[in-house]
């Protein structure tokens, strides 16, 4: 039995190795990784404002901020991190950092007013008659791309301009870099799980090798037996 327990206990240290590796590789992975999006994120240079306070401000307004913020937590509810966003580093490069600029073109073009001019002649089904090269400035009102009616030709000139191209893609960036990051921090509790698992085990294995060991007993001298005395 002892010699199985033994045994058992040098596969688990054994294990526990090797998981302990596992988690230095990754651990190494993410940091590469991290070092990739830091660089990235350098390059671009796109960075947030905040206050002489450090309150985050929107083309000077934390008012609008604060409603950007709204928009993320409570319509999207996004877990936003708040140590994420540091006044002393700017640079978008945390995973909540990439969602507020998302958040914050997202606002600008619900909120937004496009101009429209149509080449045709159009009436609208509250009886609104839009004529034909005459410029409208006509409100987003809110509106996501897929919330547009396409056979009006109003809406449909909105939608195209509003959410325009470069918007699109912007956007597409922005998830891109917040799933990067969101990846890269699961990375690190991946890699803190693996070596908590390897040490575990390293020690399980350790405790059975060490349980199993073979006692040494203690040999005492045997006393003379006492012989009375006559």
């Amino acid at each position: 039995m002892a010699t199985r327990l033994s045994r058992l206990g040098i596969v688990l240290a054994v294990l526990g190795l090797a998981f302990i590796a596992a988690s230095g590789y990754a651990f190494m992975k993410t940091q590469e990784g991290n070092h990739s999006l830091a660089a990235f994120s350098t390059a671009q240079n796109v960075t947030l404002a905040y206050d002489d306070q450090g309150q985050l401000v929107d083309h000077g307004d934390a008012a609008s901020a604060a409603a950007i913020m709204t928009l993320l937590t409570q319509d999207w509810g996004y877990p936003v991190v708040a140590s994420d966003f540091n006044p002393n580093d700017p640079v978008v490069n945390t995973a909540s950092e990439y969602m507020f600029q998302l958040a914050t073109i997202t606002h600008h073009i619900k909120d937004g007013t496009q101009t429209v001019t149509l080449s045709e002649d159009y009436t609208a089904p509250d009886g609104t008659v839009y004529t034909a090269g005459v410029p409208y400035q006509v409100p987003v009102d809110g509106r996501y791309f897929s919330q547009f009616d396409r056979t009006n030709p109003i809406d449909a000139a909105v939608r195209d301009q509003a959410w325009s191209p470069l918007g699109m893609a912007l956007i597409a960036q922005l998830g891109v870099g917040t799933v990067t990051a969101s990846s890269l921090q699961l990375g690190i509790g991946l890699a803190g799980l693996f070596a908590g698992v390897g040490f575990s085990f390293l020690v399980a294995g350790a405790g059975l090798f060490w349980a199993a060991r073979p006692e040494k007993v203690a040999v005492t001298a045997k006393q003379p037996a006492l012989v009375p005395v006559q």
